[in-house]
């Protein structure tokens, strides 16, 4: 019986990625497009959901030329027929820029989270909107969730921080 089950779970695994592999294949260059944005920095939060030839585009940016260059690359993608752009530009606000500069060094230059500051494009994503924090990505494990939270909690004008940090397998 076990062994009925796990064909089963094989073969419908197989059909799944067999019914659509083109959608992978949009899937994989709608992200290497977002992440190779040469304004895409720690303050800008992209996300995408690919349904067939129709990309919807999500998150929070900085720039509004970032919003407009994010749905252009999507566009110029082979089997993208449709794009939906769902991104919001932050607000001007000089407060959230002092705060968005004391909050990248409170996480990234705390000891036990400085390693994510190594690579090029930050696992952790720093969205400030009215004073309000939003953390978003992906850390290690539960202790760096925690820590990048009461780092973002310690800083001076902070409102409130949302953690939406995922802990990676």
């Amino acid at each position: 019986m076990i062994k009925r089950i796990f064909a089963i779970a094989i073969f419908s695994t197989a059909l799944a990625f067999a019914s659509n592999p083109a959608g992978v294949g949009v899937a994989k260059e709608v992200r290497h497009e977002l992440v190779m944005l040469p304004y895409l920095d720690v303050f800008d939060n992209l996300t995408y959901q690919v349904d067939g030839g129709a990309v919807t585009l999500f998150g929070q940016v900085t720039r509004p030329t970032l919003k407009t260059d994010a749905e252009r690359v999507v566009k110029r993608i082979d089997g993208v027929e449709r794009v939906d752009n769902q991104i919001e530009v932050l607000p001007v606000s000089p407060n959230d820029d002092r705060l968005r500069r004391s909050l990248y060094r409170a996480i990234y230059g705390y000891g036990s989270l400085n390693r994510y500051a190594l690579p090029v494009i930050k696992p952790i994503r720093i969205i400030v909107k009215n004073g309000n924090v939003t953390l978003e990505g992906v850390v290690d494990n539960q202790a760096d969730k925690s820590v990048a939270n009461i780092r973002a909690n310690g800083v001076h004008g902070v409102f409130s921080v949302t953690n939406n940090l995922r802990v990676g397998e």
